[in-house]
């Protein structure tokens, strides 16, 4: 009974930190967001370059920078395990908003977080972001497509 306590425990530790992140996010607080993630950190993201290892605050301000207002967005399928001290989410993620040249994003796309707990906290150590593209030769990333509604 206690594991199973201690479990639910860090579960909702994990969940209140990647809420608080995301809120961050969506405020274009490069500060507080990156203050969820291990110095260490290694990230795969949908902009260039293929990888970023450690914090890359300069990167997030910019990019930051290229949207009016705050950023939307919302999770669909998302899961998450929890073993000892690591965890590993992934889910659908959706961002919405305005670009400064006007342009409105509503994009979907896949997610995956691999956390861990160091000196007591739920750190972001590993992320990674992706879109599908056609296998068709082309190359095309599908920016369109959307999760399917449950039956």
């Amino acid at each position: 009974m206690k594991d199973e306590a201690n479990a639910r425990h860090e579960e909702e530790a994990v969940i209140a930190m990647l809420m608080m992140r995301a809120k961050a996010l969506g405020e274009k607080n490069a500060e507080e967001a990156l203050s969820y993630e291990a110095e260490d950190s290694v990230e795969f993201s949908l902009a260039p370059p293929l990888v970023i290892n450690g914090k890359d605050e300069t990167g997030l301000r910019a990019w930051f920078d290229t949207w009016q207002g705050p950023i939307g967005g919302e999770v669909r399928d998302a899961k998450l395990t929890l073993g000892g001290d690591v965890a590993f989410w992934s889910g659908l993620t959706r961002m919405t908003g305005t670009k400064t040249d006007g342009t409105e994003v509503d994009l979907w796309f896949r997610q995956t977080l691999g956390l861990v707990k160091r000196d007591g906290r739920w750190l972001v150590a590993h992320q990674h972001a992706s879109v599908p593209f056609a296998m068709d030769g082309s190359g095309r990333a599908l920016l369109d497509l959307q999760p399917q509604t449950a039956p």
